[in-house]
Order: C-alpha cells, then sequence, then structure tokens
C-alpha cells in the first residue's frame, strides 16, 4: 500500500464514518500541465462556494501536495490560502506528497504562500506487522503456506517498497508451489530499479545508445551536419553513415492499405 492508496482507501473511508464531507485532489497532473492547475482552481472554488451553505465539517485532501510549490503554480498556491485561510474552523486539509524537501520549503520558506501554515509530519513506514498480516492473508488463499520469514526477507530485498512486495506476493498466490524464492526473483526482474535499466541500455545498438545520449544533452535536430558527425565518432562511424539513420520510418501505405513500419540503421560508409 502506497500513500496515495492509504489517503483514498484508509483516511477517506474513515473521515466520511465519521460523518466529515471529504474531498480528494490529486495535483500531479498540474505538475507538467499550467491548465489542469487552472481546473484545479475552479472545481476548487465551487466546492468552496457549496460548501459555505452546509453546517458539516470538511476534510481536504490534496495529494502530490509538493506541485504547488513549483513557482508556475504560484497563483494556485496563493488562490488556495485565500480560500482556506477564511474557512479555518470548518475545513482540515491533510497535504501529502512525495518530495519532503519540496514540502519543507512549501511551509518553511518565508516567500511561498504556505509559509508556516501547516507542521510536517512523515509518515509512518510500514515493517514487520505489515508483512505479518500480508502473509496471513495469503496463508488463507493459498495451499501452499508462506512462512513469515520468507515474507520479511523479500520484503528487506525489495527495499521495504509495499508496492513491490505486493507484487511478490501477488506473483506467489499466482505460482505458490514454486516458492517464495521464485516469486522474488521474478519480482526483482520486473521492478523498476537501476539494474532494470543498465540491462535494457546494454541490449540497444550502438548507435540507438548514440541518439539516446545526444537526446538527453539537449540535441533538438539529429539530422544537422554536426550532430550526425558527433553522432558518427560515438559509434566509430563515418559521418556520412548517419545521413540514413531513422529512429523509426514508415513507407507509404501499400495497396491493400497496411503500413511497412521499418528501422534504418547507420552503416559505415563502403567508399
Amino acid at each position: 500500500m502506497g500513500k496515495s492508496e492509504f489517503l483514498e482507501k484508509d483516511l477517506v473511508p474513515a473521515a466520511k464514518k465519521s460523518g466529515l464531507l471529504t474531498a480528494y485532489l490529486n495535483l500531479w497532473d498540474a505538475r507538467e500541465n499550467p491548465r489542469a492547475a487552472l481546473i484545479s482552481v475552479l472545481a476548487l472554488s465551487e466546492l468552496m462556494r457549496n460548501f459555505d451553505h452546509s453546517r458539516r465539517k470538511l476534510l481536504l485532501i490534496l495529494d502530490e501536495a509538493q506541485v504547488l510549490a513549483l513557482p508556475t503554480h504560484s497563483d494556485l498556491a496563493h488562490s488556495l490560502r485565500a480560500a482556506l485561510d477564511i474557512r479555518k474552523q470548518t475545513i482540515k486539509v491533510v497535504f501529502a506528497g512525495s518530495s519532503e524537501s519540496s514540502l519543507r520549503r512549501m511551509f518553511g520558506r518565508a516567500t511561498e504562500p504556505f509559509y508556516n501554515w501547516a507542521p510536517i509530519e512523515p509518515f509512518a513506514r510500514l515493517g514487520a506487522e505489515f508483512v505479518a498480516a500480508m502473509t496471513r492473508k495469503v496463508n488463507q488463499l493459498s495451499r501452499y503456506p508462506l512462512s513469515e520469514r520468507e515474507a520479511l526477507r523479500a520484503f528487506e530485498s525489495l527495499k521495504r517498497t509495499p508496492e513491490f512486495f505486493r507484487r511478490y506476493l501477488q506473483r506467489y498466490l499466482a505460482y505458490a508451489e514454486l516458492g517464495s524464492r521464485a516469486a522474488l526473483d521474478d519480482t526483482l526482474a520486473h521492478v523498476f530499479n537501476d539494474a532494470s535499466y543498465s540491462f535494457l541500455w546494454g541490449k540497444l545498438l550502438p548507435a540507438d545508445q548514440a541518439i539516446l545520449r545526444a537526446i538527453a544533452e539537449g540535441v533538438s535536430d539529429l539530422h544537422s551536419l554536426p550532430a550526425r558527425k558527433q553522432l558518427g565518432k560515438r559509434i566509430g562511424s563515418r559521418e556520412a553513415g548517419f545521413a540514413g539513420y531513422a529512429q523509426k520510418r514508415a513507407s507509404p501505405p501499400t495497396e491493400g492499405g497496411a503500413r511497412d513500419e521499418t528501422r534504418v540503421r547507420a552503416l559505415p560508409d563502403s567508399g
């Protein structure tokens, strides 16, 4: 269970059960898209207007709240603070985020709209009790018991990441007869970590690696003469060999309407 899942599946139902109105907003989309921030402001304003006519209290949960610390969304942060300041007695707010440093800056820097507005409390890390509870659930479903010791070893191997541990348990339930080690090996092979990226990078052709490095360095025109020369040097090929390179090029539709997509590789000039 991750942060967002806890907020939506545990905190929100508990708040509703206690009689609170609840509103959950995930601000992650606004990180890249200013339009999403504007939509959030409008939606929040409508929510506030409707809430003013109610006598009930509201729990507002803002997930990925570190988005509000971005300079591009300063207007959104100011609007939100203004709306909340006049409703402190009736609206309680939980800010949750994936970046502790951004949240500390958001609430600890005097120039930020939410300066000194709320204290920061880290989420408690899940540990042995979580593993034991999940192991009991697995053993209720499987004919092949999973020992708590094996489960805890897997949890540690997965760097105590609940999402990865759940993937491990799902794999174990699907192929329990293969044992815990097999489920863990499969999980380690599929989770996104540095080792898997290194493996994928090693399988790329030299030309593909050179193209990706150039893009990462900010080269915008890969077909320009300077770019082709640099790419040629990186893979040990002459510049002319890069003239025909295309990461993916589609031929015109055939008579039947299908496109024949081909890859064109950079080849050394034979001349």
